[in-house]
């Protein structure tokens, strides 16, 4: 797998302007685009980021919009259009809705961005919140945990080396139907999203990697020890890689209001606070950065890989 439990800690971020939920979207965001986005991946790809990350909603209702916004990119359109400006960066769903679609549809585009980007592909997965859109979809909303299950299931299958791959489950079942190109990977990781109990244990018996939700740190270690006694009882030997979400950084003492949750300061301390993530046992963490404007991310991203990053492992 490209990032390793037997490792490094690992950093990557979810990108912005491609999603501006009211939660975490800075005001700059709204007037940004296809440029900016470009700038940010290519900064990752320069500085040693492990992976950028592109989100998945098909359409927001007005009773969420406020919230929300409408403002989602298509991770596969997003994901593809960066890979083409970025040379060693991975590419990440996190996460990619994919009960909406059939798992051959979601082969299908998702195969031909592994293939395209060289082999950079990180399929996350999760279940999906918005009644609306799947019922807009003609998607199952309340069984979209079990239909995730057999999705995953399906994908390993539709992800691998045949160019005929063979599935069949309760609700989907394929044979005979060829797809090219085929992945650049011989195994596309498969990365499973979420926090409560149903997508943990989805993690440990079907995941390469566990992508938590917002799991604040006092409540992480308890969640991993979960993670990896339902990877035991099911039987699974094989690594996952462990990640989590930071709170917001700002690197450097900030001349503005960043927020009493962002981590803040000289980078040993920046760097001190996050390795409380490695000794929990994590392989990986997702940052965010303050920011007023494009150049102000890009720098605080420069600013972490350089002067952040080295003190991670200490």
């Amino acid at each position: 797998m490209p990032i390793s439990p037997a490792g490094p800690l690992s950093y990557g971020m979810q990108l912005p302007v491609q999603s501006q939920s009211a939660i975490y979207a800075e005001p700059w965001e709204a007037g940004a685009g296809p440029a900016d986005l470009a700038e940010i991946a290519r900064t990752a790809d320069r500085t040693g980021f492990a992976y950028i990350a592109s989100c998945d909603h098909v359409a927001i209702p007005r009773r969420l919009a406020e919230g929300m916004s409408t403002v989602w990119y298509d991770p596969v359109a997003t994901l593809a259009f960066l890979a083409g400006v970025t040379e060693r960066v991975l590419l990440m769903s996190h996460v990619a809705v994919v009960g909406l679609r059939h798992p051959l549809a979601t082969a299908k585009q998702y195969a031909t961005l592994d293939h395209l980007s060289g082999g950079r592909l990180i399929l996350g997965v999760g279940a999906g919140h918005v009644r609306e859109e799947f019922e807009a979809l003609g998607a199952d909303f309340e069984a979209r945990g079990p239909v995730l299950d057999e999705t995953v299931d399906a994908l390993r299958a539709a992800l691998g080396p045949e160019e005929y791959p063979e599935f069949a489950g309760e609700r989907f079942s394929f044979a005979g139907l060829g797809q090219l190109p085929r992945p650049a990977q011989e195994r596309v990781p498969i990365w499973v999203g979420g926090s409560s109990p149903a997508a943990v244990r989805r993690a440990a018996v079907r995941g390469d990697g566990w992508l938590p939700q917002g799991d604040p740190r006092a409540k992480l270690p308890a969640q991993i020890a979960r993670l990896y006694a339902l990877r035991e009882e099911a039987g699974v030997d094989a690594p996952i890689v462990v990640g989590a979400i930071t709170e917001p950084l700002y690197v450097g003492e900030p001349g503005w209001s960043v927020g009493r949750r962002t981590v803040s300061g000289k980078p040993e301390a920046v760097a001190e606070s996050l390795r409380e993530y490695a000794a929990m046992g994590v392989h990986q963490i997702q940052v965010r950065f303050r920011s007023r404007d494009r150049g102000e991310l890009t720098d605080q991203m420069a600013a972490f890989a350089a002067d952040v990053a080295p003190h991670l492992d200490e």
